[in-house]
């Protein structure tokens, strides 16, 4: 039960978050973020998930929501619900909050909660990563993962669909 319990204090919404965020900056914890669809979760996520933890002392992920996903990728995506997907992130020890948005971007919770690293993965640039500049204009970094080639949501649903 307990662990239950944990694991459902992981997802957060907005209100509990800017909270926690209070919490954690009075404790001088090094708040990371990064954020995604996290559709099928694959040994890439992983990746990228490790080395955000790794920039910080608390991570936070924001996740796209259904209507967000399906606005950006497709009518055929996602391929899981929102809420499981929140429900595999929360399980996963190096993240520590999980928090849904609406909007096609995470801009405004980026805002929010300035963070003191934004992560994303290496098929993005400075230039494209949204927040960057607001991060780094409050004196926080950003940080580009590599990427693992052939590792994406994308080619495991076209090996699925390929069997």
């Amino acid at each position: 039960m307990k662990v239950i319990q944990y694991l459902e204090r992981k997802i957060l919404d907005e209100h509990s978050l800017l909270q926690w965020k209070e919490r954690w900056k009075l404790a001088s914890k090094k708040i990371v973020f990064t954020n995604g669809v996290f559709d099928l979760l694959h040994a890439g996520h992983i990746h990228t998930l490790k080395h955000a933890a790794s920039f910080g002392n608390i991570l936070i992920v924001g996740v796209n929501s259904d209507a967000s996903v399906k606005r950006l990728k497709g009518e055929a995506r996602p391929v899981q619900c929102t809420e499981d997907r929140i429900e595999i992130l929360s399980s996963l020890e190096m993240i520590d909050a999980v928090i849904v948005f609406e909007e096609d971007t995470p801009l405004e919770l980026i805002k929010k909660i300035m963070p003191d690293v934004l992560v994303k993965g290496g098929d993005y640039s400075i230039e494209t990563i949204v927040g960057a500049n607001e991060v780094m204009a409050a004196g926080g970094k950003v940080e580009i993962i590599p990427l693992i080639p052939g590792k994406s949501s994308t080619n495991l649903i076209d090996k699925i669909t390929g069997l």
